[in-house]
């Protein structure tokens, strides 16, 4: 491993364990189950990621395909529905929350999509439905008041333009539905996509109105670019100007780990790159994903076995290598491993 930089210090006041999509590496992922653990394990704020049915009602799931999360081609009742779009330029098939009604997603129940590598989670196949979002706020309102600390919501909204361009907009709907519970007008809220017009059109909504709401850009390492900004680069995005630009409309950015602190040709971890410094210095906070606890996603110098083992301690040190880097806040599929990290145990 490199000589590692000088540590650099978050500009949050606390550095936030992010349970994403809940704790997916313990239960199926965006189930009320799956946040009940990361609450559990101490996560500060949980991830929702929003779709829509065909009815217009905001569930959660990480895609609007949920071949790879439901049981759905177990129902030889939706056998027809099994088909092939064109989603933000790509083409995907299987079965999509836009053409099923909230009754039928039901009917429905969720299932690990990592069933091969994480068969402890995958045990719990077929126990759990579907969400809404609003189900999912109520459940953390009760979890929070249970257990005496507020619990933040990171919800992310997918596909964006896809969405309105069906007729389906959800932007207004997740402004609508945090409105509604009374719990979301004052818990922390910060809603993210991939997209950067959403967001700007979230900004102007929200206005100084609503400060427990802030914004969050995702940036992909692929070199792609936003589903609804083909003219600029995730890259260009990352450069100081591009930072600035983003500073305008958002509170932080997330990149994927590696954009902070890339793997070397061996796989181990090379020196971190100047994305966090420049991000700071734009006054955006830093949040990156994902990090999680099987050797397969490591990198190899923190690697202890077979690469669909469990590495409790390697992720731990993964993650510090990533706190001394200056991050603010991360996403964790094992909120323990995040929150043994942070506090030091």
């Amino acid at each position: 491993m490199p000589t590692p930089a000088a540590p650099v210090a978050p500009i949050a006041a606390k550095v936030l364990v992010i349970g994403h999509r809940g704790a997916s590496a313990l239960r199926p992922e965006h189930t009320l189950a799956s946040y009940a653990v990361a609450i559990h394990d101490g996560a500060d704020v949980i991830e929702p990621d929003l779709v829509s049915t065909k009815d217009g009602v905001l569930v959660v799931r990480h895609e609007n395909e949920i071949g790879g999360t439901t049981d759905v081609a177990a129902h030889p009742e939706f056998a027809a529905r099994r088909t092939t779009k064109t989603v933000d330029g790509a083409g995907v098939s299987g079965w999509f929350t836009e053409d099923f009604t909230l009754a039928e997603l039901k009917t429905l129940r969720a299932r690990e999509r990592l069933g091969a590598v994480r068969k402890a989670s995958a045990a719990y196949d077929g126990q759990f439905d579907v969400p809404t979002f609003d189900e999912m706020i109520e459940f953390v309102a009760a979890e929070a008041s249970a257990s005496g600390r507020v619990i933040g919501i990171i919800p992310e909204i997918k596909h964006s333009t896809y969405f309105r361009g069906i007729g389906l907009p959800m932007e207004d709907k997740v402004l609508a539905t945090l409105a509604a519970h009374a719990y979301t007008r004052t818990a922390p809220v910060e809603i993210q996509s991939f997209e950067v017009g959403n967001l700007t059109y979230l900004r102007g909504k929200l206005g100084k109105d609503h400060p427990n709401v802030r914004l969050l850009q995702l940036l992909d390492a692929s070199g792609e670019h936003p589903a609804d900004a083909p003219a600029t680069t995730y890259g260009q995005m990352m450069t100081p100007a591009g930072l600035k630009a983003i500073a305008s409309y958002a509170d932080a950015i997330g990149p994927s780990i590696r954009s902070i602190i890339p793997l070397g040709a061996d796989g181990r971890l090379a020196l971190p790159t100047s994305l966090v410094r420049d991000a700071h210095a734009a006054g955006l906070e830093v949040h990156p994903y994902t990090f999680r606890p099987e050797n397969r996603f490591l990198a190899k110098n923190f690697r202890n076995g077979a690469d669909d083992s469990r590495n409790e301690a390697g992720s731990v040190a993964e993650i510090r290598a990533y706190l001394a880097a200056g991050i603010d806040a991360f996403f964790t599929d094992d909120p323990a491993l995040g929150r043994k990290a942070v506090d030091g145990r």
